[in-house]
């Protein structure tokens, strides 16, 4: 495309003073490949409509008790509202309205869940039978550790203690001789 003598002033201008933009030189393009979406299937999920429930203090109390079972460990509420190119959150979003929408509380929509999908989709197992020791042996097991550590030290400083009152060495367990050599010893490095 030719420049008229007006552009080629104005480019050179705009070449020789830093900061000075020439605007209407070049027509704009209408349609630029930045614009262009060539793979909208890796732009994510399309949003759906958004509901009332999408946040009822209610459903994400339960969502928040579900675990998503694509297999991010997160539960279904953050899941589906932090990661959008999961499927699976958003279907179980789903059900869990629509068991609301049943009437059911919220530990019914929990054992309709449990039916489906096994108690793994909790994020914490019931306390009930065997699943009270997930809750109860690592307190347990924290103090006896740490009731073990304190005789323990408890038991040594009674040693360390007896031995500085029995006036024994420098080193409990040695003999009057060997302390009498150590000392003298030690005394030869002194200046």
């Amino acid at each position: 495309m030719p420049y008229s003598r007006r552009d080629a002033v104005k480019l050179s201008l705009a070449a020789l003073v830093p900061g000075v933009f020439v605007q209407g030189s070049r027509p704009q393009q209408e349609d630029t490949s930045i614009t262009r979406l060539y793979r909208p299937d890796l732009a994510g999920r399309p949003r759906g409509r958004i509901t009332d429930y999408e946040n009822d203090p209610f459903i994400i109390s339960v969502e928040e008790r579900l675990r998503c079972t694509c297999g991010c460990n997160l539960d279904v509420y953050t899941c589906r509202t932090t990661d959008f190119t999961c499927g699976v959150s958003p279907a179980m979003h789903r059900e869990v309205v629509a068991l609301v929408e049943q009437g059911l509380t919220g530990e019914e929509i929990l054992e309709a869940f449990i039916a489906k999908h096994g108690e793994a989709v909790l994020m914490a197992p019931k306390k009930e039978g065997f699943n009270l020791a997930a809750y109860f042996v690592p307190g347990a097991a924290i103090s006896v550790v740490g009731a073990a550590l304190a005789l323990m030290l408890w038991r040594r400083s009674g040693k360390v203690a007896e031995a500085a009152a029995a006036g024994g060495g420098p080193v409990s367990g040695m003999s009057p001789q060997e302390a009498a050599k150590l000392e003298d010893e030690l005394s030869k490095l002194e200046p």
